[in-house]
């Protein structure tokens, strides 16, 4: 394996390994989840700030004005997204709201179907029919975790079909900033999450707090963003496309075995059936998977096959990982 393949893909594992944590600091901090978005944010900017001063992305010229509102408006998606997981957590549980939140990709693609004019191949379709399926089983499974919010199970997978729109739509949003640092860019999404969470977040009840919760916030600003950020984009700039969208699928299995250690969380064996179904059609989208069948299909209806957009990948890469939690 090539060196530079080998680091990308020890980055790309390093990032995903820290994002199946994050379900964990945020119910073991026992704070709001308005707080805990909210000091992410702060610590993140300030994190974010040092690394885009490092690397010279501070320079005047790196973003025009337009971009940097493009940049806003997706930071107010971002921060609105990781608002509704983080409550989902409670309620869904941390594995079947990360499960659940691995739709986003069928959601992209919707998205752009409508307002990209990109074409719904017949391949995406079953895709989205198998993750469709995935979702009415787990939803047949009820019941909260035992650290959630009494019966607030189908509330939980709304929150989190939420964040995977929110996340699809910032997304789309990114997409117009082509060329600008990815540091940057999420630099900017988090300092929007300050300015729009400061008004409704309790900063000083959180002084008051023991230090063993300032350092759960801490390392969610400086592990959970800043250098969660830092190798997820090392990795996306050094590995393919394929080994990308494989490699991010160790975050929602991560997240449910922290779901079953950490809290005692199993799933139900429908759960599991629903869990792997979503997970598995979102595999088949970002590598690009056909099924042959539909694709003979397609070309006895007299249409050329569309080749998969990729989920992974360059510019590509920047839109789909800007709103990891």
């Amino acid at each position: 394996m090539d060196n530079q393949v080998k680091r990308g893909s020890l980055e790309m594992t390093g990032a995903m390994l820290i994002s199946g944590t994050i379900g964990w600091f945020v119910l073991v901090s026992g704070q709001p989840v308005l707080d805990v978005v909210f000091w992410r944010c702060a610590i993140g900017a300030a994190t974010l700030l040092a690394i885009c001063a490092l690397m010279g992305f501070l320079r005047p010229g790196l973003m025009s004005w337009a971009s940097f509102g493009w940049a806003l408006i997706s930071g107010v998606a971002i921060v609105a997204n990781w608002v509704l997981l983080f409550a989902a957590y409670s309620r869904a549980s941390i594995g079947i709201a990360t499960a659940v939140y691995n739709t986003q990709p069928f959601m992209l693609v919707g998205l752009g179907a409508l307002f990209l004019g990109e074409r719904l191949s017949l391949d995406k379709m079953a895709w989205l029919v198998l993750a469709f399926a995935g979702m009415l089983a787990i939803t047949q499974q009820h019941g909260s975790p035992a650290y959630g919010e009494g019966d607030a199970y189908l509330p939980g997978i709304a929150l989190a079909l939420g964040a995977a729109f929110l996340y699809a739509v910032a997304a789309l949003l990114v997409k117009r900033l082509t060329g600008t640092p990815p540091h940057l860019i999420a630099l900017v999404q988090v300092c929007a999450g300050v300015a729009l969470l400061a008004p409704f977040a309790q900063v000083t009840a959180v002084a008051q707090e023991p230090p063993s919760v300032w350092l759960i916030l801490a390392m969610l600003g400086v592990v959970h963003t800043g250098l969660m950020y830092v190798l997820l984009y090392g990795a996306i700039q050094k590995l393919p496309t394929a080994i990308t969208g494989a490699l991010s699928f160790i975050y929602p299995v991560v997240a449910i075995m922290v779901d079953w250690f950490a809290f005692g969380h199993r799933l139900e064996w429908l759960q599991w059936l629903g869990a792997a179904a979503i997970l598995l059609a979102a595999a088949a989208m970002r590598q690009g998977w056909t099924l042959p069948s539909l694709r003979s299909r397609g070309h006895l209806a007299g249409g050329a096959h569309a080749a998969p957009q990729p989920e992974q990948g360059q510019a590509g890469d920047q839109s789909q990982q800007a709103g990891h939690p």
